[in-house]
């Protein structure tokens, strides 16, 4: 028998779990303003695919086609992400009593970040669904991660990004085409000028968590991370949350992994997020044991990708650290560059100040005893710190 390339089923509301048309451009739960989640026939994939069978395939994030939203492989946009390696960091371990220590370095994705991920899927199924414009707004990398995508796809783009975003960001947009538009403010401004954008010239606007397939890319993270500990995952995963897609598709994907019955055991990991001490929206209502963040005022931190004042999928981030066990923290923008001074110089990983991030948040874990020295401990770095030089 034949397997579909993908087993797509239809999206449902992460909320209230209306479903929805997987075949049309479909955005969010317009009853509860909240994401759509893709949903697959789990019990066809289970019944035909083996788990072992995706090392074979030529590297890249596509291997997992099946479990993917694209239904034609002619559709795909792919600049060759995915399948980024995981380091043993025994040098940092060493400085901070920790045994098993290691890190995904996703600074290796096409334009430099974890973002190639996301905006290769849902450029993907955008054209696969006939999309003709596309806007986004950004703090900086997923800008440029649209622009680069919608080149190769020839879908006309539009970037909303604060007018204080790195310059490698700004550039690398303008420089694949998109139409770049200098926003005075957050992220947040530049959101509500991406809506209009859409509303007055028909685009789908791809901002975190307002289309179903960002998270569908994303989500290979935790497929590859589950393949590489030979299934079975780490004690402990951190993430530096800004929009926080990552840690929850992360966490998607490994429902979908026990799902299909591929996981060792019963072991899920502790998830935790990490935040800017400057804009800490998740980790305010983590401490409440809220469902879903309020709006953070005066938000100020030099690691742009979390100077995001409220989650459009806050309530999905917040659902992961609580089902999880885990934990939300804030680091100042001090400890982030001396966390980044110290995993260069005893790694050599030249990290964002995001990924840095959770290099300083292991200093607080281990001072407060949540981390033992023998647990498996996972970083993820989303990013390089290239994109910062002036």
């Amino acid at each position: 028998m034949n397997t579909p390339f993908s087993y797509l089923s239809h999206l449902e509301c992460s909320h209230c779990g209306q479903t929805y048309d997987a075949h049309q451009v479909q955005t969010f739960c317009p009853i509860c303003q909240t994401p759509l989640l893709a949903d697959y026939d789990w019990t066809a994939a289970a019944a035909h695919l083996k788990r072992d069978q995706f090392q074979a395939r030529r590297k890249g994030m596509w291997r997992w086609h099946e479990l993917l939203p694209v239904g034609d492989e002619a559709h795909i946009v792919t600049l060759g992400e995915g399948d980024t390696p995981i380091l043993t960091l025994a040098r940092l371990g060493d400085e901070l009593g920790l045994q098993r220590l290691y890190l995904k370095d996703e600074s290796l994705n096409p334009t430099g970040t974890f973002k190639a991920r996301g905006l290769s899927a849902a450029v993907s199924r955008a054209r696969e669904l006939g999309v003709q414009r596309l806007t986004i707004p950004t703090a900086g990398n997923a800008g440029g991660a649209l622009a680069a995508y919608a080149a190769r796809a020839g879908i006309p783009a539009q970037v909303f990004m604060p007018a204080d975003t790195p310059l490698a960001n700004i550039e690398e947009s303008r420089i694949t085409g998109a139409e770049v538009t200098l926003v005075e403010g957050l992220i947040s401004d530049a959101a509500r000028l991406s809506v209009e954008a859409a509303r007055q010239n028909g685009a789908l606007d791809v901002s975190t968590f307002k289309e179903p397939y960002r998270m569908e890319g994303k989500k290979t993270m935790g497929y590859e991370i589950a393949e590489a500990f030979d299934w079975r995952l780490p004690d402990v995963i951190v993430y530096p949350a800004g929009g926080g897609m990552g840690l929850a598709a992360i966490w998607k994907a490994f429902g979908e992994l026990r799902r299909l019955g591929w996981l060792e055991g019963d072991h899920l990991p502790r998830m935790v997020a990490v935040q800017a001490a400057g804009c800490a929206p998740v980790v305010a209502a983590f401490e409440k044991r809220a469902e879903t963040c309020e709006f953070w005022q005066n938000a100020h931190t030099q690691a742009s990708g979390l100077r995001v004042p409220k989650s459009f999928g806050d309530r999905l981030i917040l659902q992961t650290l609580y089902e999880s066990n885990g934990l939300a923290l804030a680091v100042s923008d001090e400890e982030m560059m001396r966390a980044q001074q110290q995993l260069a110089r005893c790694e050599g990983i030249f990290a964002a100040p995001e990924g840095a991030a959770n290099v300083a948040a292991l200093h607080h874990l281990i001072e407060s005893n949540w981390l033992a020295a023998d647990e498996q401990v996972l970083l993820l770095n989303t990013g390089t710190g290239l994109k910062y030089l002036r």
